[in-house]
């Protein structure tokens, strides 16, 4: 089942290196930026910082790993766990695939956007 509808996933810096989006509503890059600085002040607030917030019908999930923020976002009819664990398994494929990237990461945001071909079956699509 298809259970998260957007992802992002976001450098330390704030840099979006990766997204895939239902609707386009906000830019790729302010997102990550006010994501990057949502985390820092809920760091400041509690240890581990944020793991998820909800707007209205959404949940936004998050999973910081290797250095990365993952988030995603689903409805928030669905279980917690279930879109915990999509999203893990997405953020495990992500790492174990661009690893040697990351490593070398200079702001060349392109040499992710094969990603999307790998996590089709997990993003719900737009009707049309």
């Amino acid at each position: 089942m298809k259970i998260l509808q957007d992802i992002w996933i976001v450098e330390r810096s704030g840099i979006v290196i990766f997204h895939r989006e239902f609707d386009n509503v906000v830019s790729p890059q302010l997102f990550g930026a006010m994501m990057s600085a949502l985390n820092m002040f809920a760091e400041q607030l509690a240890e581990g910082g944020m793991s998820n917030f909800e707007l209205e019908n959404s949940r936004f999930t998050i999973i910081k790993t290797s250095g990365l923020i993952f988030v995603a976002n689903s409805s928030k009819k669905y279980n917690q766990k279930k879109v915990n664990k999509e999203l893990k398994k997405i953020s495990e494929k992500f790492i174990k695939l661009y690893s040697d990237k990351l490593v070398n990461f200079k702001g060349q945001i392109g040499a992710f956007s094969n990603f999307k071909n790998e996590i089709k079956d997990a993003l719900e699509q737009k009707p049309l």
